[in-house]
Protein backbone atom coordinates (compact mmCIF):
# COMPACT_ATOMS: atom_id res chain seq x y z
CA UNK A 1 0.00 0.00 0.00
CA UNK A 2 1.04 3.78 -0.70
CA UNK A 3 1.84 5.39 1.79
CA UNK A 4 0.38 9.75 1.44
CA UNK A 5 0.82 10.91 4.48
CA UNK A 6 3.71 12.84 3.82
CA UNK A 7 4.67 14.90 0.51
CA UNK A 8 8.35 16.10 -0.37
CA UNK A 9 8.59 18.81 1.91
CA UNK A 10 8.50 15.85 4.67
CA UNK A 11 10.91 13.72 2.88
CA UNK A 12 13.43 16.71 2.95
CA UNK A 13 12.89 17.17 5.88
CA UNK A 14 13.38 13.21 7.01
CA UNK A 15 16.98 13.36 5.20
CA UNK A 16 18.20 16.60 6.97
CA UNK A 17 16.68 14.90 10.81
CA UNK A 18 18.90 11.66 9.55
CA UNK A 19 22.08 13.07 8.98
CA UNK A 20 21.49 15.47 12.07
CA UNK A 21 20.93 12.08 14.36
CA UNK A 22 24.00 10.13 12.32
CA UNK A 23 26.27 13.12 13.02
CA UNK A 24 25.58 14.52 16.10
CA UNK A 25 23.32 12.43 18.64
CA UNK A 26 24.50 8.66 17.66
CA UNK A 27 28.05 9.13 18.73
CA UNK A 28 27.78 10.62 22.27
CA UNK A 29 24.36 8.73 22.93
CA UNK A 30 25.81 6.06 25.57
CA UNK A 31 27.49 8.81 27.52
CA UNK A 32 23.54 10.98 27.19
CA UNK A 33 22.08 7.18 28.39
CA UNK A 34 24.63 6.77 31.21
CA UNK A 35 24.01 10.57 32.29
CA UNK A 36 20.54 10.26 32.47
CA UNK A 37 19.80 13.10 30.50
CA UNK A 38 20.97 15.12 27.11
CA UNK A 39 23.03 18.26 27.53
CA UNK A 40 21.61 21.50 27.63
CA UNK A 41 23.82 22.60 25.03
CA UNK A 42 21.72 19.91 22.77
CA UNK A 43 18.55 21.91 22.79
CA UNK A 44 20.29 25.12 20.98
CA UNK A 45 21.19 22.67 18.43
CA UNK A 46 17.89 21.14 17.93
CA UNK A 47 16.86 25.60 17.94
CA UNK A 48 19.18 25.77 15.60
CA UNK A 49 17.99 23.10 13.08
CA UNK A 50 14.56 24.41 13.38
CA UNK A 51 12.71 22.27 14.88
CA UNK A 52 11.47 24.05 17.42
CA UNK A 53 10.23 26.53 15.14
CA UNK A 54 8.12 24.85 12.73
CA UNK A 55 4.73 25.59 14.39
CA UNK A 56 5.47 28.92 15.59
CA UNK A 57 4.10 31.85 13.68
CA UNK A 58 6.45 33.52 11.92
CA UNK A 59 5.87 36.86 13.42
CA UNK A 60 7.41 35.37 17.07
CA UNK A 61 10.14 33.42 14.57
CA UNK A 62 8.78 30.41 13.27
CA UNK A 63 7.88 28.56 9.99
CA UNK A 64 4.21 29.22 10.74
CA UNK A 65 3.40 25.60 9.89
CA UNK A 66 0.19 24.58 11.26
CA UNK A 67 0.64 20.83 10.89
CA UNK A 68 1.70 17.83 12.99
CA UNK A 69 3.29 15.82 10.20
CA UNK A 70 7.11 16.88 10.59
CA UNK A 71 6.44 16.28 14.06
CA UNK A 72 5.16 12.65 12.82
CA UNK A 73 8.84 12.36 11.12
CA UNK A 74 10.60 12.72 13.89
CA UNK A 75 9.25 10.26 15.91
CA UNK A 76 9.81 7.74 12.98
CA UNK A 77 13.52 8.88 12.80
CA UNK A 78 14.30 9.11 16.25
CA UNK A 79 12.74 5.44 16.76
CA UNK A 80 14.77 4.40 13.99
CA UNK A 81 18.17 5.28 15.04
CA UNK A 82 17.41 4.17 18.10
CA UNK A 83 17.42 7.54 20.30
CA UNK A 84 15.80 10.15 21.81
CA UNK A 85 16.58 13.77 21.78
CA UNK A 86 16.12 14.31 25.53
CA UNK A 87 13.16 15.53 27.33
CA UNK A 88 12.32 18.64 24.19
CA UNK A 89 9.31 16.79 23.18
CA UNK A 90 7.36 17.90 25.59
CA UNK A 91 8.84 21.39 24.77
CA UNK A 92 7.06 21.34 21.47
CA UNK A 93 4.30 18.65 21.55
CA UNK A 94 2.49 19.80 24.93
CA UNK A 95 3.79 23.00 26.15
CA UNK A 96 3.49 24.94 23.03
CA UNK A 97 -0.10 24.20 22.32
CA UNK A 98 -1.17 25.57 25.29
CA UNK A 99 0.82 29.08 24.12
CA UNK A 100 -0.14 29.44 20.71
CA UNK A 101 -4.19 28.55 21.97
CA UNK A 102 -3.87 30.65 25.28
CA UNK A 103 -1.23 33.54 25.09
CA UNK A 104 -2.20 37.08 24.79
CA UNK A 105 -0.20 38.62 21.73
CA UNK A 106 2.43 40.55 24.67
CA UNK A 107 2.74 36.87 26.29
CA UNK A 108 3.44 35.82 22.51
CA UNK A 109 6.23 38.82 21.80
CA UNK A 110 7.77 37.57 25.26
CA UNK A 111 7.55 33.72 24.93
CA UNK A 112 8.19 32.89 21.51
CA UNK A 113 10.73 34.06 19.88
CA UNK A 114 12.95 32.22 22.57
CA UNK A 115 11.05 28.93 22.26
CA UNK A 116 11.90 28.78 18.86
CA UNK A 117 15.61 29.07 19.30
CA UNK A 118 15.99 26.53 22.38
CA UNK A 119 17.09 29.49 24.50
CA UNK A 120 14.34 29.00 26.65
CA UNK A 121 12.98 25.13 27.35
CA UNK A 122 9.43 24.94 28.66
CA UNK A 123 7.93 22.03 30.58
CA UNK A 124 4.50 21.15 31.78
CA UNK A 125 3.15 20.50 35.67
CA UNK A 126 0.32 18.88 35.80
CA UNK A 127 0.56 15.65 38.18
CA UNK A 128 1.43 15.61 41.72
CA UNK A 129 2.21 13.47 43.95
CA UNK A 130 -0.62 11.30 45.24
CA UNK A 131 -2.98 12.10 42.75
CA UNK A 132 -1.47 10.84 39.67
CA UNK A 133 -4.09 11.12 37.02
CA UNK A 134 -6.61 12.56 39.25
CA UNK A 135 -6.23 16.25 38.12
CA UNK A 136 -9.07 17.84 39.64
CA UNK A 137 -7.87 16.70 43.15
CA UNK A 138 -4.56 19.12 42.92
CA UNK A 139 -3.22 20.86 45.69
CA UNK A 140 -0.91 23.07 44.78
CA UNK A 141 -2.36 26.95 45.17
CA UNK A 142 -2.22 30.25 43.40
CA UNK A 143 -3.13 33.03 45.39
CA UNK A 144 -3.30 36.76 44.34
CA UNK A 145 -1.79 39.16 46.33
CA UNK A 146 -3.79 42.12 47.90
CA UNK A 147 -2.32 44.80 45.88
CA UNK A 148 -2.78 41.99 42.72
CA UNK A 149 0.42 42.35 40.96
CA UNK A 150 1.05 38.64 41.36
CA UNK A 151 0.14 35.16 42.81
CA UNK A 152 1.88 33.57 45.40
CA UNK A 153 2.55 29.87 44.61
CA UNK A 154 2.95 27.27 46.85
CA UNK A 155 2.88 22.89 45.70
CA UNK A 156 5.09 20.33 44.32
CA UNK A 157 4.59 18.39 41.45
CA UNK A 158 6.40 15.19 39.93
CA UNK A 159 7.17 13.40 36.84
CA UNK A 160 7.77 16.02 35.22
CA UNK A 161 9.42 15.45 31.88
CA UNK A 162 12.17 18.02 30.73
CA UNK A 163 11.63 19.42 34.67
CA UNK A 164 15.52 19.85 34.68
CA UNK A 165 16.67 21.61 32.40
CA UNK A 166 13.52 23.95 32.04
CA UNK A 167 13.70 27.46 31.92
CA UNK A 168 9.80 28.19 31.69
CA UNK A 169 7.47 25.75 33.21
CA UNK A 170 3.46 25.86 32.67
CA UNK A 171 2.33 25.42 36.35
CA UNK A 172 -1.22 24.14 37.10
CA UNK A 173 -2.52 25.63 40.60
CA UNK A 174 -5.77 25.85 42.07
CA UNK A 175 -7.06 29.67 42.33
CA UNK A 176 -10.02 28.73 43.84
CA UNK A 177 -11.88 25.54 45.80
CA UNK A 178 -13.78 23.05 43.94
CA UNK A 179 -17.48 23.55 44.07
CA UNK A 180 -19.87 20.75 45.37
CA UNK A 181 -21.39 20.53 41.60
CA UNK A 182 -17.55 20.17 39.77
CA UNK A 183 -14.55 19.75 41.69
CA UNK A 184 -12.66 20.28 38.79
CA UNK A 185 -13.33 24.07 39.30
CA UNK A 186 -10.66 26.74 40.11
CA UNK A 187 -7.55 25.15 38.31
CA UNK A 188 -5.56 28.00 36.63
CA UNK A 189 -2.28 27.96 34.10
CA UNK A 190 0.75 30.01 34.87
CA UNK A 191 4.30 30.27 33.05
CA UNK A 192 6.95 29.84 35.84
CA UNK A 193 10.23 31.49 35.59
CA UNK A 194 12.30 28.31 36.80
CA UNK A 195 15.00 30.97 38.41
CA UNK A 196 12.09 32.39 40.60
CA UNK A 197 13.02 32.62 43.85
CA UNK A 198 11.54 29.38 46.08
CA UNK A 199 11.41 27.54 42.53
CA UNK A 200 13.65 24.44 43.35
CA UNK A 201 14.39 21.22 41.34
CA UNK A 202 13.98 17.65 43.69
CA UNK A 203 15.46 14.92 42.92
CA UNK A 204 15.61 13.70 39.14
CA UNK A 205 13.64 10.33 38.53
CA UNK A 206 15.22 7.66 37.83
CA UNK A 207 13.32 5.87 35.09
CA UNK A 208 12.62 2.16 33.84
CA UNK A 209 12.90 3.74 30.39
CA UNK A 210 13.23 7.09 28.57
CA UNK A 211 16.66 7.37 30.19
CA UNK A 212 17.70 10.70 28.28
CA UNK A 213 14.69 12.24 29.46
CA UNK A 214 14.92 14.38 32.25
CA UNK A 215 12.17 13.87 34.42
CA UNK A 216 12.07 16.23 37.90
CA UNK A 217 10.24 16.80 40.84
CA UNK A 218 9.54 20.34 41.49
CA UNK A 219 9.00 22.36 44.27
CA UNK A 220 6.97 25.71 45.12
CA UNK A 221 7.28 27.85 48.22
CA UNK A 222 5.36 31.28 47.94
CA UNK A 223 6.85 31.73 44.59
CA UNK A 224 5.84 34.93 43.00
CA UNK A 225 4.10 34.89 39.44
CA UNK A 226 3.60 37.85 37.92
CA UNK A 227 -0.07 38.53 37.22
CA UNK A 228 1.25 39.03 33.28
CA UNK A 229 2.11 34.87 33.36
CA UNK A 230 -1.08 34.18 33.84
CA UNK A 231 -2.31 31.93 30.95
CA UNK A 232 -5.44 32.41 29.62
CA UNK A 233 -8.28 32.90 32.34
CA UNK A 234 -8.53 32.07 35.19
CA UNK A 235 -10.05 29.15 36.59
CA UNK A 236 -10.51 28.02 33.24
CA UNK A 237 -7.71 25.63 33.47
CA UNK A 238 -9.16 22.25 33.59
CA UNK A 239 -11.13 23.03 30.33
CA UNK A 240 -7.51 23.76 28.70
CA UNK A 241 -5.49 20.63 29.92
CA UNK A 242 -8.79 18.90 28.43
CA UNK A 243 -8.85 20.89 24.75
CA UNK A 244 -4.72 19.43 24.10
CA UNK A 245 -5.36 16.15 25.30
CA UNK A 246 -5.95 14.80 21.91
CA UNK A 247 -2.74 16.12 20.55
CA UNK A 248 -0.83 14.65 23.56
CA UNK A 249 -2.29 11.43 22.79
CA UNK A 250 -1.78 11.81 19.00
CA UNK A 251 1.81 11.83 19.81
CA UNK A 252 1.78 8.69 22.54
CA UNK A 253 0.30 6.59 19.66
CA UNK A 254 2.65 8.29 16.35
CA UNK A 255 5.58 7.42 18.87
CA UNK A 256 4.60 4.22 19.76
CA UNK A 257 3.81 2.93 15.82
CA UNK A 258 7.44 4.18 15.07
CA UNK A 259 8.86 2.15 18.02
CA UNK A 260 7.29 -1.03 17.21
CA UNK A 261 8.68 -0.28 12.84
CA UNK A 262 11.81 0.20 14.43
CA UNK A 263 11.74 -2.58 16.41
CA UNK A 264 10.98 -4.99 13.43
CA UNK A 265 13.85 -3.35 11.51
CA UNK A 266 16.29 -3.94 14.60
CA UNK A 267 14.95 -7.62 14.91
CA UNK A 268 15.40 -8.55 11.15
CA UNK A 269 18.93 -7.31 11.09
CA UNK A 270 19.55 -9.60 13.79
CA UNK A 271 18.59 -12.30 12.73
CA UNK A 272 20.24 -11.89 9.40
CA UNK A 273 23.30 -11.31 10.69
CA UNK A 274 23.56 -13.94 14.02
CA UNK A 275 24.33 -17.71 13.41
CA UNK A 276 22.82 -20.65 14.92
CA UNK A 277 23.31 -24.29 14.47
CA UNK A 278 25.37 -22.82 11.68
CA UNK A 279 22.72 -20.71 9.80
CA UNK A 280 21.62 -17.86 10.45
CA UNK A 281 18.55 -16.90 12.60
CA UNK A 282 16.69 -15.64 9.98
CA UNK A 283 16.69 -19.11 7.93
CA UNK A 284 13.78 -20.75 10.72
CA UNK A 285 10.53 -21.03 9.84
CA UNK A 286 9.74 -19.36 13.52
CA UNK A 287 11.79 -16.57 13.17
CA UNK A 288 9.98 -15.63 9.59
CA UNK A 289 6.74 -15.99 10.83
CA UNK A 290 7.20 -14.16 13.78
CA UNK A 291 8.30 -11.27 11.90
CA UNK A 292 5.61 -11.49 9.44
CA UNK A 293 3.20 -11.16 12.15
CA UNK A 294 4.69 -8.34 13.86
CA UNK A 295 4.83 -6.44 10.38
CA UNK A 296 1.22 -6.67 9.77
CA UNK A 297 0.64 -6.18 12.99
CA UNK A 298 3.05 -2.70 12.73
CA UNK A 299 0.82 -1.99 8.77
CA UNK A 300 -2.12 -1.85 10.76
CA UNK A 301 -0.65 0.77 13.41
CA UNK A 302 0.55 2.65 10.93
CA UNK A 303 -2.50 3.25 9.00
CA UNK A 304 -4.21 4.05 12.42
CA UNK A 305 -1.43 6.63 13.02
CA UNK A 306 -1.49 8.30 9.50
CA UNK A 307 -5.16 8.71 9.78
CA UNK A 308 -5.44 10.07 13.20
CA UNK A 309 -2.42 12.50 11.65
CA UNK A 310 -4.82 13.51 8.84
CA UNK A 311 -7.56 14.26 11.31
CA UNK A 312 -5.31 16.02 13.44
CA UNK A 313 -3.94 18.61 11.12
CA UNK A 314 -7.97 18.98 9.58
CA UNK A 315 -8.87 19.86 13.65
CA UNK A 316 -10.78 17.02 13.22
CA UNK A 317 -9.93 14.70 15.58
CA UNK A 318 -12.03 13.80 18.55
CA UNK A 319 -11.55 12.64 22.13
CA UNK A 320 -12.71 9.08 21.32
CA UNK A 321 -10.26 8.87 18.37
CA UNK A 322 -7.66 10.16 19.93
CA UNK A 323 -8.23 7.37 22.68
CA UNK A 324 -8.31 4.79 19.89
CA UNK A 325 -5.56 5.64 18.46
CA UNK A 326 -3.55 5.38 21.34
CA UNK A 327 -5.00 2.62 22.91
CA UNK A 328 -4.18 0.76 19.13
CA UNK A 329 -1.25 1.62 18.73
CA UNK A 330 0.36 1.19 22.32
CA UNK A 331 -1.07 -2.01 22.42
CA UNK A 332 0.75 -3.22 19.10
CA UNK A 333 3.81 -1.56 19.82
CA UNK A 334 3.87 -3.80 23.53
CA UNK A 335 3.28 -6.81 21.82
CA UNK A 336 5.91 -5.83 18.93
CA UNK A 337 9.02 -5.13 20.62
CA UNK A 338 8.19 -7.62 22.94
CA UNK A 339 8.48 -10.33 20.43
CA UNK A 340 11.37 -8.82 18.61
CA UNK A 341 13.40 -8.76 21.55
CA UNK A 342 12.68 -12.86 22.11
CA UNK A 343 14.02 -12.95 18.45
CA UNK A 344 17.76 -11.49 20.33
CA UNK A 345 17.59 -14.16 22.73
CA UNK A 346 19.93 -13.47 25.54
CA UNK A 347 21.46 -10.26 23.48
CA UNK A 348 18.01 -8.26 24.09
CA UNK A 349 18.63 -8.06 27.30
CA UNK A 350 21.50 -6.11 27.13
CA UNK A 351 21.32 -2.31 27.39
CA UNK A 352 24.15 -2.21 24.54
CA UNK A 353 21.34 -3.44 21.89
CA UNK A 354 18.92 -0.94 21.01
CA UNK A 355 15.96 -3.66 21.25
CA UNK A 356 16.39 -3.22 24.48
CA UNK A 357 16.71 0.29 25.86
CA UNK A 358 13.12 0.20 23.40
CA UNK A 359 11.69 -2.30 25.69
CA UNK A 360 12.10 -0.45 28.61
CA UNK A 361 11.03 3.02 26.82
CA UNK A 362 7.58 1.85 25.17
CA UNK A 363 6.22 0.72 28.88
CA UNK A 364 5.37 4.01 29.52
CA UNK A 365 3.60 4.66 26.51
CA UNK A 366 0.15 2.42 28.12
CA UNK A 367 0.28 4.53 31.28
CA UNK A 368 1.18 8.66 30.86
CA UNK A 369 -1.39 10.50 29.06
CA UNK A 370 -4.06 8.74 30.47
CA UNK A 371 -3.97 5.11 30.89
CA UNK A 372 -4.97 1.96 27.98
CA UNK A 373 -8.18 1.44 30.67
CA UNK A 374 -9.10 5.13 30.93
CA UNK A 375 -8.64 5.18 26.99
CA UNK A 376 -10.94 2.14 27.18
CA UNK A 377 -13.40 4.27 29.20
CA UNK A 378 -13.23 6.57 26.94
CA UNK A 379 -14.13 4.61 23.94
CA UNK A 380 -17.15 2.96 25.34
CA UNK A 381 -18.37 6.26 26.61
CA UNK A 382 -18.57 7.44 22.90
CA UNK A 383 -20.38 4.16 21.96
CA UNK A 384 -22.52 4.77 24.48
CA UNK A 385 -22.06 1.87 26.63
Amino acid sequence: MRRTVFNEDHEAFRETIRDFIEAEVVPVYDEWFAAGQAPRDFYYKLGELGIFGISVPEEFGGAGMDTHKFEAVLYEETARAGVQFGGSGVHVLLALPYLKMLATDEQKKRYLPKFATGEEMWAIAMTEPGTGSDLAGMKTTAKLSEDGTHYVLNGAKTFITGGVHADKVIVCARTAAPTAEDRRHGISLFAVDTTSEGYSVGRKLDKLGLKTSDTAELAFVDVKVPVEDLLGEENMGFSYLGHNLASERWGIAFGAYAQAKAAVRFAKQYVQERTVFGKPVAHFQNTKFELAACQAEVDAAEAVADRATEALDAGELTPAEAASAKLFCTEVAHRVIDRCLQLHGGYGYMNEYPIARLYADNRVNRIYGGTSEIMKTIIAKDMGL
